[in-house]
């Protein structure tokens, strides 16, 4: 099931909220990605914290991305952002 991401806050340590167009928000711990190419970048300075939506799932300057079925297979629930 493949789900499109509207929204994406960013926490501290690496974590990420992520509110899904079937209005479930879940928060996905980016921290077993960090040492794999690309995103061992996403270590240097501020770049995590610039994470953005583009195309249905989150993404960093520097065309660095996440597939948006992992970010919801490896993400837990943390509660809804809408009534269904």
């Amino acid at each position: 099931m493949l789900l499109d991401i509207i929204h994406v806050s960013v926490q501290s340590d690496f974590v990420l909220f992520l509110d899904f167009e079937n209005g479930e928000r879940r928060a996905f711990n980016m921290k077993a990605y960090l040492d794999q190419k690309p995103w061992a970048r996403l270590k240097s300075g501020n770049v995590f914290q610039g994470a953005f939506i583009e195309n249905g799932t989150v993404a960093w300057p520097g065309n660095i991305d996440i597939d948006p079925e992992t970010l919801y297979e490896r993400s837990v629930l943390i509660g809804a952002t809408r009534n269904l």
